[in-house]
C-alpha cells in the first residue's frame, strides 16, 4: 500500500516523496515479502514512458516512482501539483545502502562495464562501515544469460539490488524476474556504479545544489550534448498538458 501521494506528468505516474518519506518506504519494502520495484525517473525517461507504453507500464506498477531531476520540479509547478523537493537516485541509494549497513541487510551491484561494479562495491564498503555488497555482475550479458544472473543474485542472499543497466533496461530486467528473485527491493540507479567507483566524478555541489547537474554531466560526456533540446522540450509539452 502507498502511503504517499504522486502527481501526473506527460500522464507518467511521479511520486510526491522526499528524500526521508522514500527511505522511510524503503525500509518498509526490505521487510515485507515480495520485490519492490523502485524507479528514478528523470525527465529524459519520464518524456520516454509517455510514448512506451511497456515503460510507462513498469513505472505505473513500480513500488516507488522517486522524482530524480530538476526538469521534473519545474514541470510539477508548472501545471499546479508541485513536487516537493528533487530526490537524486544516487542520493538516495547510497542512504538506503547506510540503511543497510546498519540494518545487516545484503547488496548485489548488478552493471556497467566490466570491473566497475567490483570496484564500486570496494569503495563503497569503505565509506560505510558495516555495509556488505555480498556480490556484483557486470551488465555486458545476453538475454539467454539473464537466468544464470539471477541464480548468482539470489545466490549472494542480497535482499536489496542495485541495477545499472540503464533505463528502461534496468527497469525491464527487474520486470521480467520479478518473480524469482529473492531481493526485497531493487533499483534502478543508471550511472551510480560509475560514480561511486571513480570512473566518473560527480558533479560539485554548487551545480547540485542549483539543478546543475546534467550540464556538468555534459562535459564528462559529450556525446550527452545531442539530448541537450529534450529539456527545454519536456517542459514545453508540459506546461501544455495540464
Amino acid at each position: 500500500m502507498r502511503n504517499f501521494q504522486s502527481t501526473r506528468i506527460l500522464d507518467v505516474r511521479v511520486d510526491k516523496v522526499t528524500k526521508i518519506k522514500a527511505l522511510e518506504e524503503f525500509s518498509r519494502m526490505v521487510k515485507e515479502p515480495g520485490c519492490s520495484l523502485i524507479v528514478t525517473p528523470n525527465a529524459e525517461i519520464v518524456s520516454a514512458a509517455s510514448k512506451t507504453p511497456r515503460l510507462k507500464e513498469i513505472i505505473e506498477d513500480a513500488a516507488m516512482v522517486i522524482p530524480d531531476g530538476i526538469g521534473l520540479i519545474y514541470a510539477s509547478k508548472f501545471k499546479g501539483d508541485p513536487i516537493e523537493e528533487k530526490v537524486a537516485g544516487i542520493d538516495f541509494s547510497r542512504a538506503a545502502l547506510e540503511i543497510c549497513a546498519k540494518e545487516g541487510i545484503k547488496v548485489f551491484f548488478l552493471g556497467s562495464k566490466p570491473g566497475v561494479a567490483e570496484k564500486a562495491a570496494q569503495n563503497i564498503m569503505a565509506e560505510i562501515p558495516g555495509l556488505c555488497v555480498a556480490g556484483w555482475r557486470d551488465g555486458y550479458f545476453k538475454p539467454e544469460q539473464e537466468d544464470e544472473v539471477v541464480a548468482q543474485i539470489n545466490e549472494s542472499g542480497a535482499e536489496f539490488l542495485c541495477v545499472a543497466l540503464g533505463s528502461p533496461k534496468q527497469e525491464i530486467f527487474v520486470i521480467d524476474h520479478k518473480d524469482k528473485l529473492k531481493a526485497k527491493a531493487a533499483v534502478g540507479i543508471g550511472g551510480s556504479l560509475d560514480i561511486w567507483s571513480g570512473t566518473l566524478q560527480r558533479a560539485p555541489q554548487f551545480y547540485i545544489d542549483h539543478g546543475l547537474e546534467w550540464l556538468y554531466r555534459m562535459v564528462q560526456e559529450p556525446w550527452r550534448l545531442k539530448r541537450l533540446p529534450a529539456l527545454p522540450m519536456f517542459l514545453i509539452k508540459a506546461a501544455i498538458r495540464r
